[in-house]
Order: structure tokens, then C-alpha cells, then sequence
């Protein structure tokens, strides 16, 4: 310390260094856990008031429903009818016959909202009970459209693809006219069964997203020839890029399509010789050279193992086989991750 002029020098020992720094750091950990503490409480608070509030929202919306079952019983049933018209339309659309799992059951689920409805309106019992069925029925079918959504989504994550963009692109054009869908008398849609249509129409978007994926082998052979990527070209010996999969077999042989879409190149392309190419959306499309004849068209729409074409030995070509390309957004990428999906997937089943 300095003062007038003169320099003084405090000492402080080890050992009152050492007590101090104990005594700054019982006071921050004291002050820590008073912080922690304080946050679980309000975090604590927060989730008893969530449950509070949900316990209430339940509670009125029994409440609620027991007056309109006691005001119009004949607006319930009405509603009760939509609702089952719903289901069906819903079920009819996104998956047909109902798995077995997931049919109703013979005798009608009850819940707090069913008991409470039959206790205070005896002679509405039966709708209650149908209502709860519904609602139980509508909620597996949402389990079930986001367990499948689930199932495409890692299968499309497994290829390196995007399946939030599928979903997207597997949509497409879309128009018609306006049919609306409705379970109540005013218009609206239970909350609960929107998210079933909700749940339904994901589902749908990306099992067709993964139906436009190439998952059936075009051509039933033993082996492959030539492998996608760099290669001995076989005319000049060079070192030379092959953009695709070469699969030997005997001059017209059935060549299929990889995956349901449309043709939209049937003819001859430099090197390839006579081609096909079939688009599948999201940027996807197969092609298909060397062939010595075709059996599809530009413009028809294929399924996933239609016949297309002919094993042949035209353009650049040492000999009969079928050269197989994938390409996205007009890249070539190796065809193998997708074939083998596919064999791993019919092997499962």
C-alpha cells in the first residue's frame, strides 16, 4: 500500500488464503443449492399447475358433455353418427381393411366421461359408452398411422435420404372439389380425431415417398458385372467413372421397373443405346440402357416390378447385360444401398 509516499507491504499466510477461499466457496455452494433448490421448486410448481390445469380441462369438458347429452340427446347421437362417418371415410382412405389389432372391440370401453354421462343420464348410457369406443378407437388408429410413419421415415433415413422432403414431394399436383369433413353439428373437428387425419395423411405421404424409392431388383440375375464408380473402361483400358450397376444375362432377358412412376424417356441415348427412364418424384429417376426392345411407353405410369423392356446389347456395350442408373435431381448416385434395402426388407418378410 502506498500513503504519502511510503511503501507498506501486508502479508496474508497460507492458511488465512486457504480459509478465506473455503469461506468464498461454502458461500457460492450454499448460494448454488439455494438457486437449485428454488428452480425444482418453481419447476415442481410449474408441473403441479400443468396437472392441475389439465385435471380441470378434463373435468369441465366431462362437465360440458353430460349437458350436451342431458340438453339434446338427439344433437349427440347425430354427432356420434358423424364421427363414425369420419372414422370410416378415414380408415376406407389411408388403409382399407382395418389390421387386426386395431379393430373395435365387441364390447364398448368405458371411461371417466362414460361412467360420469350414465350415472347422471341412465337412458344415455349406450351413447356414451359408443362415444368412448370412438374415442378409444381413434386413438389406437393414430398409434398405429404414427408407428408406420415411424417404420418410412428410418427406412428413408437408412437410403441418406430426406424424409420430411419425400413427404413433401410424394404429394405432388393436388385439386378437386371441396368435400368437408366434419363431427360436430357446427362444422367442426374433435381435436383428437384431427389428429388422427392428421397422423393418417403422414403416414400415406411417406409410405408413397418410400414407394418411389428403387427397392426391386430390374433384372433377375446371379451377379453383377461391373460395380458403380471408377473402372477399367472396357474399350480403351482407361481409368473411367461408371455411373451405375451392369447386370449380365441372356439377350432378352425381362427388364423391370426399380419402383412404381412414369416413364419419361423411352428411345436412344448416346453410349446407353436404346434407354428407358422412369421418374419417380422427389427428384428420383431410374434408367435403363443397352436393351433390345421396349414394353412400356412415355407417359404410362408403372408399379414397382413391371416389365419395361428387354435385356439387349446396343450402344456402348461389350456384350448382352442392362446398365442400371439411379440418379437424384439428375445425379447419379450408387444403386447398391437401394437394392440391398430392398433384399434385406423381402428377406424379413
Amino acid at each position: 500500500m502506498r500513503s504519502q509516499g511510503q511503501v507498506r507491504f501486508i502479508r496474508i499466510s497460507s492458511r488465512s488464503q486457504k480459509i478465506a477461499a473455503g469461506i468464498a466457496v461454502g458461500v457460492l455452494g450454499a448460494w448454488c443449492a439455494s438457486v437449485g433448490t428454488l428452480a425444482l421448486s418453481q419447476v415442481s410448481t410449474g408441473t403441479a399447475q400443468a396437472a392441475l390445469v389439465q385435471r380441470e380441462a378434463r373435468v369441465a369438458r366431462e362437465e360440458g358433455r353430460v349437458r350436451q347429452y342431458r340438453h339434446n340427446i338427439d344433437s349427440v347421437a347425430s354427432d356420434l353418427a358423424r364421427r363414425q362417418k369420419f372414422i370410416e371415410q378415414m380408415v376406407d382412405a389411408h388403409i382399407g381393411d382395418l389390421p387386426e389389432g386395431e379393430q373395435p372391440d365387441q364390447a364398448q370401453p368405458t371411461d371417466a366421461q362414460a361412467t360420469k354421462i350414465s350415472a347422471a343420464l341412465p337412458e344415455a348410457g349406450a351413447l356414451a359408452r359408443i362415444e368412448a369406443g370412438q374415442i378409444a378407437l381413434v386413438d389406437r388408429l393414430t398409434r398405429y398411422a404414427d408407428s408406420r410413419s415411424q417404420a418410412a421415415t428410418d427406412a428413408i433415413r437408412k437410403l441418406g435420404l430426406n424424409p420430411a422432403a419425400m413427404a413433401a414431394g410424394s404429394r405432388g399436383a393436388e385439386g378437386g372439389p371441396l368435400v368437408k369433413l366434419a363431427t360436430s353439428a357446427d362444422g367442426s373437428v374433435d381435436p383428437r380425431f384431427r389428429r388422427m387425419g392428421q397422423s393418417l395423411a403422414r403416414m400415406d405421404a411417406l409410405e408413397n415417398g418410400l414407394a418411389s424409392i428403387p427397392q426391386v431388383s430390374p433384372a433377375h440375375v446371379a451377379y453383377v458385372s461391373s460395380s458403380y464408380g471408377y473402372r477399367s473402361d472396357p474399350f480403351t483400358g482407361g481409368a473411367a467413372f461408371h455411373a451405375g450397376l451392369d447386370f449380365p444375362g441372356p439377350m432378352g432377358s425381362p427388364i423391370y421397373a426399380a419402383a412404381k412412376g412414369r416413364v419419361t424417356f423411352v428411345g436412344q441415348k448416346s453410349g446407353y443405346g436404346n434407354c428407358v427412364e422412369v421418374t419417380h418424384g422427389n427428384g428420383l429417376m431410374t434408367r435403363y440402357g443397352h436393351l433390345s426392345g421396349f414394353r412400356a411407353h412415355v407417359g404410362e405410369e408403372v408399379d414397382a416390378g413391371a416389365l419395361i423392356a428387354a435385356m439387349g446389347s446396343t450402344g456402348r456395350s461389350t456384350g448382352p447385360h442392362l446398365h442400371f442408373e439411379v440418379r437424384v435431381n439428375d445425379r447419379p448416385v450408387n444403386p447398391r444401398p437401394f437394392l440391398e434395402a430392398a433384399r434385406n426388407a423381402q428377406n424379413k418378410n
